[in-house]
């Protein structure tokens, strides 16, 4: 009762927002469109107005998605729970990630029983593999990985003999920050293990950088070759995220304009049927005023910042150029905050994006962060693709 409570005053305190005065925000240049840094720090691994469209624009027909949920299992318990109450909302649940050690060998994950417990949902477990080490992605580990032979092999040895021995039913192949000149390596790489792991009987997908052209530079974005993995793997996940981000100036985390580029770039090389746009399940609380250097946003669950507003006090806006809710309030020491999250407003037009683009899907970094209207609402909007037929 306290939550339905609780979500109706946000809902009432939302409504000045939509129609009162609306916070601007600005569209950053292309090199500016997406997170500088890396996205590792939120790993927990240890060690003008927006285009509203038109009913003829969006696809009114109820239609089947892939939906795939990343899951970081760093305790058993909360994992299973997890996949207990979302799991029968998605086609896979991505276990992220087992890493890439520098001799091809992987180090695991404790998932056995979240493993099983996926399974049960219905959905199908997925394997993430990574180059993240210490902390960081290693641009030294991919080199490695596609340019010692030996290393490929043991490698991708790992990859069947631990999809099999655990029972996952799919590979993400999560290569990040990969130096720009190991472009073509990477692509190299993909065509080796791409086909062997599909003739072993799984599906293959590849986690993209947001680029808004095929000439995007830069260590997390040069070396992501679009055209090429839409030819190579079963699908691409986007990773249509982190704007706003934790090091960086407070704005909406996945905002639409920007989110709209990158599709425009991916549906031009990529067919739209192999594409599944990433959405976070997170927002962040800045404290203001905001310095380059100075402290960092923390991750914010939507459910927490919904009732953090509501606890506050705070008139919650709606940024409709950017299309996500926003708002102020002050902490008991008096400082100053500024919290973006992710609302059914938002999320909704995030679904928008993908009728209207008619996209194969959506992915969300990162479960357990509570938000169960995004999940009735992902229900209301489509069907979701289960077991045989997420292939």
């Amino acid at each position: 009762m306290k939550r339905a409570i609780s979500a109706l005053l946000v809902m009432l305190l939302i409504l000045p927002g939509c129609a009162g005065t609306v916070r601007k925000q600005a569209v950053p240049d292309a090199k500016e469109q997406t997170n500088p840094q890396s996205r590792a720090y939120q790993i927990n691994t240890p060690n003008q107005k927006g285009n509203e469209m038109s009913p003829l624009q969006t696809e009114s027909k109820k239609r089947s998605v892939t939906s795939v949920g990343f899951l970081e299992p760093i305790e058993s318990g909360p994992a299973v729970k997890e996949v207990k109450n979302v799991g029968d909302h998605l086609s896979y649940v991505a276990f992220f990630s087992y890493r890439v050690k520098p001799s091809g060998d992987l180090i695991g994950l404790n998932d056995a029983k979240a493993i099983q417990a996926t399974k049960r949902s219905g959905s199908v477990p997925m394997m993430v593999v990574t180059n993240f080490m210490e902390g960081n992605f290693s641009p030294a580990i991919a080199h490695r990985v596609f340019t010692d032979k030996a290393v490929s092999r043991r490698l991708i040895q790992s990859v069947l003999t631990t999809m099999k021995a655990k029972g996952f039913g799919a590979l993400n192949i999560d290569f990040e920050h990969i130096r720009a000149a190991d472009r073509e390596l990477y692509n190299g790489f993909l065509e080796t293990i791409i086909p062997l792991v599909r003739n072993a009987g799984y599906p293959v997908s590849t986690a993209l950088a947001p680029k808004t052209s095929g000439e995007q530079a830069g260590p997390w974005h040069g070396a992501h070759d679009y055209k090429r993995h839409g030819e190579l793997a079963d699908f691409v996940v986007l990773m249509t995220y982190e704007w706003g981000w934790s090091g960086g100036p407070p704005m909406a985390v996945a905002p639409i304009p920007q989110v709209r580029q990158v599709l425009d770039y991916a549906v031009s090389v990529i067919p739209r049927h192999k594409i599944v746009m990433g959405a976070p399940l997170y927002g962040y609380d800045w404290t203001l005023p905001y310095r380059k250097g100075g402290p960092w946003a923390k991750r914010i669950a939507p459910e927490e910042a919904a009732d953090l507003a509501v606890k506050e006090g705070a008139s919650v806006q709606y940024d409709n150029a950017a299309q996500a809710p926003h708002f102020n309030y002050t902490d008991p020491k008096g400082k100053q905050h500024e919290v973006w999250f992710e609302n059914e407003q938002s999320m909704q037009a995030k679904f928008n994006l993908i009728k209207q683009y008619k996209l194969r899907g959506v992915a969300y970094w990162v479960l357990g962060e509570p938000f169960p209207q995004n999940w009735s609402l992902l229900r209301d909007n489509f069907y979701i693709r289960k077991a045989s037929a997420v292939k």
